[in-house]
């Protein structure tokens, strides 16, 4: 069965300075949200964060999830995705994160890096798409 896709009218807003509401899910089952910087690589919503952080603990446990992202221009204009991770790695997560920093920030590199600070990349498959505006 094919995965739903972006639909074309609302791939710009992976493009814009718009933050994605991410849901993981805790241990007990309970949902927990983030605002997180987003990306699209054509196929999947890739999300970079820090590993330890507590969406990385749920999306290695329970790689089930949800994000909805506004459109900072009109917020009556949205995506919805959910989905399940399809990939976690250390490669390249410091240059996505610099590039994320980029977009979002208009910085070269990323100014929030902890000492010691392991960066790590998730890719979320589309399952379930919904869009307005």
């Amino acid at each position: 069965m094919a995965h739903p896709v972006i639909p074309d009218s609302h791939l710009d807003l992976f493009k814009k300075k718009a933050f994605a509401n991410l849901a993981t899910l805790m241990p007990d089952g309970q949902p927990q949200v983030t605002p997180v910087w987003v990306d699209f690589d054509g196929r999947h919503v890739v999300i970079n964060t820090a590993e330890g952080r507590q969406k990385d603990k749920n999306l290695q446990r329970d790689g089930r999830v949800a994000l909805s992202i506004a459109d900072p221009d009109n917020p009556y204009r949205y995506l919805e995705v959910r989905g399940r991770v399809t990939g976690r790695t250390l490669e390249g997560a410091d240059q996505h994160i610099d590039a994320m920093a980029k977009k979002y920030l208009d910085k070269d590199k990323y100014p929030g890096r902890k000492p010691g600070e392991v960066r790590v990349i998730y890719k979320v498959e589309p399952q379930h798409v919904t869009s307005m505006g």
